[in-house]
């Protein structure tokens, strides 16, 4: 942990229905429904979400900003990315509406996407501290929050408009502040593909946390599973399902399959990464993309068809250091990497083999101060 906070730290030297105008000059014509990325800018007194034109290029214009009727935060200590989490935005399947967290308010903010902009359909309590992370299949939402116990709280998505499921809260058992420490905070929710099993990474309790899923979006029996190594923090599922989990203390990706009960059966880890601060990942077909927060780098991993994973490229693409979430646009070609010490969204092009191309990027955004910062983006 004390290595882990030291390469964080290192790098850190280095609106709803009513729209806010983006600083700058505004892209005229363009459809966001074409083409999008979006960026939460999570502002600790008024959370919205920056909206981006993505051209055939994969070069974005800034089209608005969009509040969420709610606040952003900051976890204690936070150096690079003020929610220290991954997926604190996320897309409903059908990339309709976004749904983003307000951790500073303790709720959780649905926005439908229109040619032009964002609307704000629904804002409702996260049911519990610290909402930082999202999660979203078919109609059943999860939020993670990070907060106090930390838990996970679940709802639907209709019409979207989110709806509490009666009794779809659980406790993680935490013992944080209200506002947590970022290296004692979970750190990401997601769901199966197949929407069964719902999982929950710790990074100081090396913990990954899975909840059976139930047809009516109740949660059965935690079943715990130690890490393989430490600071798990960002995971993605592999094309066939398995888990695969990004370690902030190696730089180590590791596998793992998914039972029918929801348990996790370690299958496989990677060599590391050789980055410093792994905390971020995003898939793209065979191959996954980690952001090395303390050594501005990306690597990427072969996803192989025995649910392992093999080290492709140990620096991919080299960004500025403080590099943080990531996300995949117009079914792969694009890779972007939001960096909130710098205000900036890097454009990579894929080449399909774990390669990637700096084509562009994106300026201008809020950087990480005292009250909140950028975390979460998605593309489409």
């Amino acid at each position: 942990m004390k290595q882990l906070r030291a390469a964080i730290a290192g790098s850190a030297l280095l609106a709803g229905l009513v729209l806010v105008p983006a600083a700058g000059a505004q892209a005229s014509g363009v459809d966001l429904r074409d083409g999008a990325v979006l960026v939460q800018l999570n502002d600790g007194a008024a959370n919205s979400i920056e909206a981006f034109a993505r051209a055939d290029d994969g070069s974005l214009s800034p089209v608005g900003v969009f509040g969420t009727g709610g606040a952003g935060g900051k976890e204690v200590g936070a150096p690079v990315d003020a929610l220290a989490s991954q997926s604190s935005l996320a897309w409903a399947d059908d990339r309709s509406t976004v749904i983003a967290v307000n951790a500073g308010s303790g709720s959780v903010s649905s926005l439908a996407v229109h040619a032009s902009g964002l609307a704000l359909t629904s804002v409702v309590p996260s049911r519990g501290s610290f909402p930082s992370s999202v999660a979203v299949h078919g109609s059943l939402v999860f939020v993670l929050n990070a907060g106090g116990e930390g838990g996970v709280s679940g709802y639907r998505l209709d019409d979207g408009v989110l709806r509490p499921i009666p009794g779809a809260v659980r406790s993680l058992g935490l013992h944080n502040a209200a506002v947590p420490a970022f290296l004692t905070a979970p750190a990401q929710v997601g769901l199966s593909p197949d929407g069964r099993t719902l999982v929950v990474t710790t990074k100081a309790n090396n913990t990954i946390v899975a909840f059976p899923v139930r047809g009516d979006g109740t949660l059965g029996d935690a079943k715990v599973t130690a890490s393989a190594g430490p600071v798990p923090f960002s995971f993605v599922f592999d094309p066939r399902g398995n888990l695969e989990v990004q370690q902030a203390g190696d730089g180590r990706n590791v596998s793992y399959a998914v039972r029918k009960d929801s348990s996790l059966v370690q299958i496989g880890a990677s060599a590391p990464s050789g980055g410093a601060a792994l905390c971020w990942s995003v898939r793209v077909g065979s191959y996954l993309f980690g952001a090395n927060a303390g050594s501005g780098t990306l690597t990427s991993w072969r996803l192989d068809r025995d649910g392992t994973s093999t080290l492709s490229h140990p620096v991919a693409a080299t960004t500025a250091g403080g590099v943080i979430d990531l996300a995949a646009g117009d079914e792969g070609r694009f890779v972007y990497a939001l960096n909130a010490v710098h205000g900036t969204v890097d454009v990579l092009a894929n080449d399909g083999r774990g390669g990637l191309t700096h084509v562009s990027q994106a300026t201008g955004l809020p950087v990480i101060d005292a009250d909140g910062g950028p975390e979460g983006i998605v593309a489409s």
